[in-house]
């Protein structure tokens, strides 16, 4: 549930196996989740159209070690973020702040890895201060 990643910065990325974008940013979504699980970073990937075997031979294929759930079959954390920003592409991710809210999205393929990690920087930095 949301309420476990509370107080943490939470990245939110919405995928599937056979989606070619996606596959171009997982190494980059993991080159940021390492960089960034120790400092109350969370990520979360949801597949939005595989079964597990399909997404877990994605997530070895592409040496992704943080978690993701499976939405395909009724959509519901798809539909849990509908109110506050709609997911209509995939790839789409987003960075959640530590009081649960959008921060920043990015729609489409994650071009760098900088620039996701400056987004968390951001984001970080305003639940400092």
């Amino acid at each position: 549930s949301s309420e476990q990643y509370r107080g943490n910065v939470l990245v939110v990325n919405f995928w599937f196996a056979a989606c070619g974008p996606c596959i171009v940013e997982a190494p980059l979504l993991e080159q940021v989740w390492q960089e960034h699980q120790d400092q109350g970073v969370a990520f979360l990937g949801v597949n939005t159209y595989d079964q597990p075997p399909s997404a877990q031979a994605f997530a070895q294929d592409n040496n992704i070690t943080y978690p993701s759930v499976i939405d395909a079959n009724d959509g519901q954390v798809k539909l849990a973020f509908a109110q506050v920003t709609p997911i209509q592409a995939t790839p789409t991710t987003l960075v959640i702040d530590q009081d649960g809210r959008v921060a920043a999205r990015i729609i489409g393929q994650l071009d760098s890895a900088s620039i996701l990690s400056t987004l968390i920087a951001d984001v970080l930095d305003e639940g400092a201060s």
